[in-house]
């Protein structure tokens, strides 16, 4: 494609964007820009969520991810944790929130055990939701920057800054009221994005009238599941179930921007209806993202194309933008790439930024006991210094891992929603109460000792059983030692 046609592209899309904020932030006040004013349908909040979670790194990483002989389809074996895990968060967490009538979930640790929990819990949040916005809008921006802005002779930092500007133009005045609408129609470009592809891609192939598109994948040498044969590897089965599970309760039932849009529901009903509907469709969704790789791979095998990001660069992330923008498979596949991979990051970022703004207001600067009057202003100011703290954060993290951005994301995340699982759930399954000053401490220590055996393990100069390696299931082991480690801070409430 053109830079002109790029160009044309991204500009009528933000302007459909900026249509529907206007629409839906008139009389906006911070009842709706931080819950939507409760009034938001469960369907519709359910389909958003899907390009929500998915973001950007789904898009074009889990494909990417399929190449590896050792990885293949071993993304499902989470994805299947992720399901037990939406049935946690949708019948254990869920109640507590809406019984609590919790605008930040993380009020739930001020009313149980004291204000220095519930500031760790919300700083948890904020340093994962950074760190994760981050990463996807990275992604992004690298691929709109080797598609279009490097050949315009446009600095990295300007593509970074104009797109976190475009996000906090049109959530800014109506926050989740807005985004649940915005997502609601990225996620469906994103769908059409990766649907399309792979039945042009199974035509391009031949596959489409040879026992079809599923029969091709399947005997492709590239659609291996379940990896039951080593429990020592990273990728083993219940290593992936079981920190699926964890990822889920931590990443989204614990997470201030997931739970902003169940709590813009009417009730408790309809978010939990929303959860598992949403948690349903995820998995036939991850598939055909896996399925998308696979075919990739195939038509690199096939032609060639896609040499520069495998061979080159040697970023598996970029298989399908190379190959998408190739123009091999017609103007109808750029077009719809593009338009997906915006969607599927600015779908996960939007909602990103407003739950920053949301958690930073509420649990640090207490935006609720403020006057009326002050209230918006400070929220706006929240906004755009968080706006600011992203693009930072962006430019800093660019060089900084050369692995997949899913399993970077993945790592970071047993690393802060780790110890944020061991605190919640000490609440929930115990009656104990904590020695609050302790708990960042806690929440501080664990993961830096648990970082330390990682990294060690990671680079081969500890070892136990031969060649155990972490793989997803570091996220439980931070939730547990957290867990063990509160319970020695804690002691039996007075009777």
């Amino acid at each position: 494609m053109t830079p002109t046609i790029v160009i044309s592209l991204l500009s009528s899309y933000f302007l459909v964007l900026i249509l529907i904020s206007w629409f839906t932030a008139r009389k906006a006040d911070n009842d709706a820009f931080f819950l939507g004013e409760r009034k938001s349908p469960w369907y519709i909040v359910a389909f958003g969520m899907i390009g929500a979670s998915l973001s950007g790194i789904t898009f074009i990483s889990i494909p990417g991810w399929v190449g590896d002989s050792a990885k293949q389809f071993s993304y499902m074996q989470m994805v299947f944790g992720y399901l037990v895990g939406y049935f946690v968060v949708a019948y254990v967490l869920m109640p507590i929130y809406y019984k609590l009538n919790l605008t930040s979930i993380y009020s739930y640790l001020k009313t149980r055990f004291g204000k220095w929990s519930y500031k760790t819990g919300s700083a948890l949040f904020l340093i994962s939701r950074i760190i994760g916005a981050s990463i996807r809008l990275l992604l992004v921006a690298s691929v709109l920057q080797l598609i279009l802005f490097e050949d315009l002779g446009v600095p990295f930092e300007i593509t970074v800054l104009a797109s976190v500007l475009l996000i906090w133009v049109y959530t800014n005045r109506g926050g989740i009221k807005t985004i649940i609408w915005t997502d609601t129609l990225q996620t469906a470009f994103m769908l059409a994005s990766v649907i399309v592809t792979v039945y042009f891609i199974g035509d391009a192939l031949n596959i489409n009238e040879k026992g079809g598109i599923i029969e091709g994948v399947k005997n492709s040498g590239y659609s291996r599941v379940f990896y039951f044969d080593n429990w020592l590897d990273g990728n083993y089965f219940w290593k992936h179930f079981l920190g699926g599970i964890f990822i889920t309760i931590g990443m989204t039932g614990l997470d201030q921007d997931m739970m902003q849009k169940n709590l813009s529901c009417k009730n408790l009903k309809d978010a939990q209806l929303n959860m598992i509907s949403f948690a349903g469709v995820l998995v036939v969704v991850n598939l055909v993202f896996l399925a998308l790789g696979a075919l990739l791979y195939m038509y690199f095998d096939q032609t060639g194309v896609g040499y520069n990001a495998l061979k080159v660069i040697k970023r598996t992330d970029l298989l399908f933008a190379e190959i998408a923008q190739s123009g091999k498979l017609g103007i109808t596949v750029s077009v719809l790439f593009l338009l997906g991979l915006i969607a599927a990051a600015y779908s996960s970022a939007d909602s990103a930024l407003t739950s920053l703004t949301t958690s930073f207001s509420v649990d640090f600067l207490k935006l609720e006991d403020k006057e009326e009057n002050q209230q918006k202003k400070i929220r706006q100011r929240v906004h755009i210094g968080m706006s600011i703290v992203l693009v930072v954060t962006i430019i800093v993290l660019r060089r900084s891992t050369d692995d997949a951005a899913i399993w970077t994301l993945i790592t970071l995340a047993g690393f802060t929603y780790g110890p944020l699982i061991g605190l919640f759930f000490f609440g929930i399954l115990t009656k104990r109460n904590l020695k609050d000053y302790w708990v960042p401490w806690i929440c501080g220590f664990v993961p830096v000792l648990i970082g330390i055996i990682w990294y060690l393990n990671k680079n081969g100069l500890i070892s136990w059983f031969g060649k155990y390696q972490i793989g997803a299931e570091l996220i439980i082991y931070n939730a547990i030692v957290s867990f063990i480690s509160l319970w020695f801070i804690s002691y039996k409430p007075k009777s």
